[in-house]
């Protein structure tokens, strides 16, 4: 198979749809792997790196498009890609359709066959290609929600972990899964006083068991998360339903009630974000204020850490592209359950029952096209 591996043109996105060794195992195996020149460049990966890997170094992104059969790349395609995209190619890799009509208006026009990462799902029904960059971006809340209490940032003027004698910073996470626990487990490491809502009882029973009294667990309800964000320092939105757009499970009200110069920080932004009072942000201007509160809402937060989060993804992502590639995407989705949950898209049709309610679209079983 012809795969492309294109520069993201997202605005700060340094990450690259696969690494050298990626690419390495491609190439032994068989298929031809195009590669945009300097699509990595900025975390270290050259072009020499990927054409000792056996890539073909391409110009230019519309060279890349035009060669490959699959498209691997992180972001969703940005209003300059849709033009590239043709009938039948297979692009693989994050989407988050169910927020963004217009992009799924442009995907069904191309006719392509759309694999998202974050839908695709594992034996146990996990979803293991979201899962290192909920990792990333969970660690990183953290670290931007204390940089924004600093006095520059918020006018709070506050230390996540106080010091001997003054109160840490109050923590409250919305949501107990991979974002939330990595969360929990770096604001813990601040010494920060550390709560999380999360309506799984099983789920507040592992995070129990994990982490003792150091930390506080509450079952979600409105009352309960409108009681902890009027009482926080720093709040994270870390809630996820698979596929669908994020509960706005934070009012404008709830914002107002919070002390100025608080931090909310929304890591759910991706798909929708799960507040009233979110929109996307990006690296470069990562910021803003509601009623006094900083606003944290970067839409690719992994992207800050770049050569890690590439490393993390593309451990997670090579069995499948390695897959998709050698028996081609009918074969692949026949025989792997997991990854036919990953079409979200296919020769103009949704696929995925949760972007097509969320969009308005009537929803095509994958079966229908394999």
């Amino acid at each position: 198979m012809k795969i492309g591996i294109p520069k993201e043109l997202k605005n700060h996105e340094y990450r690259v749809g696969a690494t050298p060794g990626l690419v390495s195992m491609l190439t032994k195996s068989g298929h031809s792997v195009f590669v945009q020149t300097h699509a990595g460049h900025r975390i270290g990966f050259t072009d020499e790196h990927y054409v000792q890997a056996g890539a073909v170094i391409l110009p230019t992104i519309e060279a890349v498009y035009g060669e490959a059969e699959m498209i691997v790349k992180v972001k969703e395609p940005q209003s300059a890609e849709f033009p590239l995209l043709r009938q039948g190619q297979i692009l693989f890799c994050f989407l988050h359709l169910a927020p963004n009509p217009e992009q799924l208006k442009h995907l069904i026009e191309r006719k392509v066959v759309g694999i998202a990462f974050e839908t695709v799902t594992d034996e146990a029904g996990h979803l293991p290609l979201l899962t290192p960059m909920s990792e990333v971006a969970g660690r990183i809340a953290i670290q931007v929600g204390a940089h924004a209490l600093q006095m520059p940032q918020g006018r709070k003027g506050l230390l996540l972990g106080g010091v001997p004698g003054v109160a840490p910073a109050k923590v409250i996470v919305i949501g107990g899964g991979i974002v939330g626990t990595q969360v929990a487990r770096m604001a813990l490491g601040f010494c920060a006083d550390v709560t999380i809502l999360e309506r799984r009882l099983s789920r507040l029973r592992k995070l129990d068991d994990l982490y003792g009294p150091h930390l506080k667990t509450l079952y979600s309800t409105p009352v309960a998360v409108e009681e902890e964000v009027e009482k926080a320092d720093l709040v994270v939105g870390a809630v996820l339903i698979p596929g669908k757009k994020a509960p706005r499970l934070i009012t404008e009200e709830m914002i107002k009630k919070m002390s100025p110069g608080s931090v909310f920080v929304d890591v759910a932004i991706d798909q929708g974000g799960c507040s009233e009072t979110s929109r996307p942000t990006s690296h470069s201007d990562p910021i803003y204020h509601v009623h006094d509160i900083v606003h944290y809402c970067v839409a690719n937060m992994p992207s800050a850490c770049s050569l890690t989060s590439t490393q993390a993804l593309a451990n997670a992502i090579a069995p499948y592209v390695m897959e998709l590639a050698d028996k081609g995407y009918k074969q692949a989705l026949k025989e792997n359950e997991g990854l036919r949950n990953g079409l979200n898209v296919a020769h103009g049709w949704v696929t995925n029952a949760h972007v097509a309610h969320d969009c308005g679209y009537p929803c095509h079983p994958p079966e229908e096209f394999l």
